[in-house]
């Protein structure tokens, strides 16, 4: 599902025939959603978790909602949280209107992403080009790609392995700020580098 936040799934210390499910806040604070339900149980209705710490107790019985406590669940789950991959990290680049040249404001986000790949040495960067919505979705799909090339030159510039950036153009399909068609928003004319 996309924008799931994570889920924490663990069996009951003891007791073979229940399960655990809690959704864990996602690190940017945006909402996330699972549902849970047994496909052994006909005519079971499924159980929506959509706030963080929201638990689904699954039990031959049937599936009961409940809520944890962050701090208990943490210690509980300790262990658990701390085998968790590391969370991809997002920076973003925004251009000027109807080009491929970065606002002056971006220019520092290149130095962030080689820092934080100092801190991530087998990390892989996704380099994803956006437009805003003014222009034909030829023309943007085209833009987009641009830009996004532009960055992983950046990148590979400075140091980067090319083997190590995927470059991907997405056009006006998935604006940061929904407009109308025609709409000139700067904040949708970016570039997102996410660190994997």
């Amino acid at each position: 599902m996309r924008g799931a936040g994570l889920v924490a799934a663990c069996l009951l210390a003891g007791c073979s025939t229940a399960e655990r499910v809690i959704l864990l806040p996602q690190a940017d604070g945006r909402p996330s959603a699972v549902i849970v339900q047994r496909l052994d149980q006909q005519g079971a209705a499924p159980v929506m978790l959509s706030e963080p710490y929201a638990e689904a107790v699954v039990r031959d019985s049937g599936t009961q909602l409940k809520y944890s406590d962050p701090e208990g669940v943490r210690s509980y789950y300790s262990r658990l949280m701390q085998e968790q991959p590391p969370r991809p990290r997002r920076f973003t680049i925004n251009f000027l209107s109807n080009s491929n040249k970065l606002t002056p404001a971006s220019a520092p986000v290149i130095s962030e992403v080689i820092r934080a790949l100092t801190e991530a040495p087998a990390g892989e960067l996704v380099v994803i080009g956006h437009t805003d919505l003014v222009g034909s979705m030829e023309a943007n799909d085209k833009l987009s790609l641009e830009r996004a090339r532009l960055v992983a030159a950046q990148l590979e510039q400075i140091g980067v392995p090319r083997e190590r950036i995927t470059v991907v153009g997405r056009g006006k399909r998935e604006p940061l700020v929904p407009t109308a068609n025609g709409v000139d928003e700067p904040r949708n004319r970016r570039v997102e580098i996410k660190l994997r």
